[in-house]
């Protein structure tokens, strides 16, 4: 009887292998088309009034600024700062949106990395982590 009841066991493990194995292989073969898609990710704002085009990349980084040659008929140069800034802002606010959205396409549902996108919170991306490792150690 114990026989069976370990074989049955094992079954169970090496189905539960499998499905994790595959969620894994699924995972990886993204990730290369998830880098390629992040490298290439370009967003562009532009202001209200049309003087100010700002492009970022994935994380935010500028990577370029256009001015309409109408912005030199106005001479307050404090307004013109400011509105770059903005500009710059709603862009890379966009691509931070854009990026977790690229991710979370390739991770399963419900990943604390999706989530932790989403949220900003490192406690809860790691009350999850100290969760699995103190389920483990209950285990063990």
């Amino acid at each position: 009887m114990s026989e069976q009841v370990d074989r049955h066991t094992n079954r169970e493990l090496r189905a539960r292998f499998d499905d994790v194995y595959g969620q894994y292989q699924q995972l990886r073969s993204g990730l290369d088309n998830l880098q390629t898609r992040l490298a290439e990710l370009r967003v562009t704002r532009r202001s209200a009034d049309g003087q100010v085009t700002a492009t970022v990349g994935a994380r935010g980084e500028l990577v370029q600024v256009e001015l309409a040659s109408t912005v030199y008929r106005e001479r307050d140069a404090g307004a013109l700062g400011r509105k770059i800034t903005e500009t710059v802002r709603a862009a890379a606010t966009a691509a931070v949106e854009a990026t977790r959205d690229l991710v979370a396409e390739s991770m399963p549902a419900g990943s604390g990395s999706v989530d932790f996108l989403r949220t900003g919170d490192y406690a809860a991306l790691l009350g999850r982590a100290d969760a699995v490792l103190g389920r483990r150690e209950v285990k063990e």
